[in-house]
Parts: C-alpha cells; structure tokens; sequence
C-alpha cells in the first residue's frame, strides 16, 4: 500500500516542520542544565522530546482548526499554506487529528511520573489546555496580544526547568536555569513575532488581536532585537564560568546573527519573511545545541 504525496503534503504542511525546531531546543537546553548539575538521564529526556514535538504539532492543528472555525484565515494569506482554509484538509479531520495527537501526548507524559512523581500531572494537563487554548475557548490567548507570553513560559521556562527536573529528581532554580530558560523562551517568543509580523494585515482584517497588530511592526521588530539582546545577556550569564574561556563566548555569534536578522526583517515583507522565520527558529536550535554542548563538557 503506497502512500499518496498529494494527501499527505497538507498533513506535512500543517505541521510547520519549519518551526518545530523551537520544541526541540527547549528539551536541549533543559538536558543541558541537567547535565551542568550531573544529572542527565536519556529516556526521560527522549521522552521529554517526543512529547515537545507532538505537544507543538498539536497545537499547530489546533491553531489550523480553529482559526478556520472562527474566520480568522482566509485562502491566499501570506503565511504558509493552510490545508484546512484551501480545502486540502476537512476541518473533522483536522480536529480529529488534534485531539488524537493530545491523547497520545497525555499517555506519553504519564510516563514521566516515573521519575517525576504525580505531581507532573497537572504541569501536563496545563500544557494540554495551552496547546488548546492558544487558538481556542472563550479567550483565545493568540488573538487577545497574550501568545508571546505564553511562548515565553510554555516554550522558555516550562521545557527547560521541567526537562532538567525529570533528569535530575530536583527542581533546580539557579542563575544558569533561570538564565538559560530566560534566553530560551525568548528567542522563542521571536519566533512567534515573525510570524505575526508577516501576517499582520491578515490578522488586522479579521480582528484577530496579536502584539503586532496592537503595537505595530515596526514596535515589534525592535520587541525582537529587545528580545535577542536580552536572550545574549542571559547566556553570557548562563556560561560565564565556562572554561576554557571560547566556551563562553558563544553569545557574541548569536548576537551578531540576530541583528543580521533584525535589519533583514525591517526589509521584508509578506512571504519574503517565511525564510526569516525559519532561519529563527533554526538559530535558536543552534544556540541550545551550543549550550548543550558547553555547559555539559566545558566545566
């Protein structure tokens, strides 16, 4: 039984392979601060991957369903492709999708309680209301100026504090996890922001309420290079007592490239800044890789 490429493109695209990248490095820096403070373990943490990835997927489904649900896409936008407003995916499926994805999701997490305790239950269950609630209920947190927030935690500080914490059996909250989660959530919440900056007058001509909207583009792309500036101070912190002394300057490349990308994203417009979203997300994995490899063997 051959699968059909046309069928499953849609599926591919609604993923947005582009962006999972951001899942995947909070999972990284988290086992690099569980690896700072000898404690990496690699089936929890490979279990804290697989339930990142398929958590983001989920709720980029649910993004899909629900933004159609509720008017807030229209065919021809200038972000990527969605199957669900071109026609390519029914919205059943699609919802359907989602909620199997979440399932699947749950009973993965369940079995952290392993080496976390019962208590992970409701950081799960909050987890899987975001996934939700980022496009949906009464208060959909994208549309009302609250998605960077909410990147910022569920992508910066929950990943990171809670992937070290099933490594190492302690919740640890010193200057190099709070520094790095800092940073992570972050460069994030950039993510986010390009996306948003590209779809601006969409998301203007529905209503739909995202920081960039409320504030503008050009606010929100010196909101970016705020961010990055932060993001590069916080893993200077974070690396500082590296030895040898190269192992700590990492944060000066990633600052070189982020005003690089800041003065590209004041030049681009509509789906020129696809690609400026991509190369975001792919610098945030470089840097968690970066922090991964120093704080767990440059000490």
């Amino acid at each position: 039984m051959s699968i059909n490429n046309t069928t499953m493109t849609p599926w591919i695209e609604a993923m947005r392979l582009r962006t999972l990248p951001v899942s995947v490095a909070g999972v990284l820096a988290g086992t690099a601060c569980a690896a700072h403070h000898n404690g990496f373990s690699a089936i929890p943490m490979l279990i804290c991957l697989f339930f990142a990835i398929i958590a983001q997927i989920a709720s980029n489904f649910a993004n899909e369903y629900y933004d159609f649900k509720n008017g807030f896409d229209k065919k021809g936008r200038e972000g990527f492709r969605r199957g669900v407003t071109e026609g390519d995916i029914s919205p059943a499926a699609m919802k359907r999708a989602t909620y199997s994805l979440l399932a699947i999701d749950a009973l993965l997490g369940c079995t952290l309680i392993i080496w976390g305790g019962w208590w992970l239950v409701p950081v799960g269950i909050a987890i899987a209301i975001f996934a939700v609630a980022y496009s949906a209920g009464p208060y959909p947190l994208s549309h009302h100026g609250l998605g960077d927030i909410a990147v910022i935690i569920f992508f910066g500080f929950v990943p990171v504090l809670f992937t070290e914490y099933v490594q190492t059996g302690v919740f640890i909250t010193d200057y190099v996890s709070i520094c790095v989660a800092t940073a992570v959530g972050l460069m994030a919440a950039n993510v986010l922001i390009v996306n948003n900056y590209r779809d601006h007058d969409d998301d203007k001509g529905v209503g739909k309420h995202t920081t960039v909207v409320i504030f503008g583009r050009k606010t929100m792309a010196y909101v970016y290079l705020f961010n990055g500036i932060i993001a590069s101070m916080c893993i200077a912190i974070a690396t500082s007592k590296l030895h040898p002394l190269w192992a700590s300057e990492g944060w000066i490349v990633y600052l070189s490239c982020h005003i690089v990308f800041f003065q590209k994203m004041l030049k681009m417009h509509g789906k020129e800044l696809n690609a400026l979203l991509k190369y975001t997300s792919l610098l945030l994995f470089f840097v968690s890789v970066y922090i991964l490899f120093t704080l767990s063997v440059c000490r």
